[in-house]
């Protein structure tokens, strides 16, 4: 088997995987959803299961249950390392398995591998004849250039994609911090305010007033920072959190929840 057709199943399997995805979101929404990591029509995960699979268990193609088992365990080691890489390379946990039987980190579960292995056995003994059969049709610099051409393109996705979650969390950060100064702002304008009426402004003069006046000022142009960065946020996170409905921020979960529900609201206003 040349290297440029383990690349191609690999990009095919991934685009039937986000196929797959797709439908189901559509289905279960009743409107199109990319429900891909990246912004092009490609789900590796399937891609590097899959292929894993028809060319790893390949020897147990003739074998159901062996070829069920052996399934199994494979995409469940690939999909629960996949969410755990990406969770600690982003803070984000992509998708999220808890309260379903048998649950791993919420990064995998009995039910779902359990479909898995089985669209596995027939990815094996219908799909794959049929893609290996098409694949090898192609002669070999066709080959080679179709390979280099969907590299490069997805290496670009992915730099555009990891840019954009790095930025994504910047501005999570940013709204972290400039919450919490508010928070602080807010409790210093109230103890100034229990102050004033116990100790009466008159006779503490301009000072207090000042203060306040001071603390007001920065409440207001913070409020206002808050809402262009909430606004830009919105824009920068829509995708991937209608792609990922149960994703959870290990640092920001409340901030990101918010977002989330900004983000159903204006849909419904739709």
């Amino acid at each position: 088997m040349q290297i440029y057709e383990l690349i191609l199943y690999f990009f095919i399997y991934s685009f039937l995987g986000w196929c797959a995805e797709v439908a189901f979101a559509t289905v279960k929404e009743r409107r199109f959803v990319n429900r891909g990591f990246l912004n092009g029509p490609l789900c590796p995960i399937y891609g590097v299961g899959v292929t894993s699979v028809v060319v790893l268990l390949a020897p147990f193609r003739d074998r159901a249950v062996l070829l069920y088992l052996s399934s199994f365990v494979l995409v469940t080691l690939i999909e629960g390392l996949t969410g755990f890489v990406m969770d600690r390379l982003f803070h984000h946990k992509w998708w999220d398995y808890t309260g379903l039987p048998l649950s791993i980190g919420g990064y995998v579960c009995l039910p779902f591998s359990l479909v898995w292995g089985l669209a596995c056995v027939v990815i094996v003994k219908a799909v794959h004849p049929l893609i290996g059969s098409a694949v090898g049709l192609l002669h070999v610099s066709a080959g080679l250039a179709l390979a280099c051409v969907f590299l490069a393109g997805l290496a670009a996705d992915v730099a555009v994609t990891t840019a954009g979650i790095l930025k994504l969390n910047r501005r999570l950060d940013m709204l972290e911090r400039i919450g919490a100064e508010l928070r602080e702002i807010s409790d210093r304008m109230g103890s100034n305010i229990y102050e004033n009426v116990m100790e009466g402004l008159d006779y503490l003069g301009d000072e207090p007033r000042e203060r306040y006046e001071e603390l007001r000022k920065r409440y207001d142009e913070l409020r206002g920072r808050y809402a262009v960065l909430t606004g830009a946020t919105l824009q920068a996170s829509r995708r991937l959190v209608r792609a990922f409905p149960k994703m959870q921020s290990r640092h920001h979960r409340d901030l990101l929840d918010e977002l989330r529900k900004r983000l159903e609201e204006a849909a419904h206003r739709r």
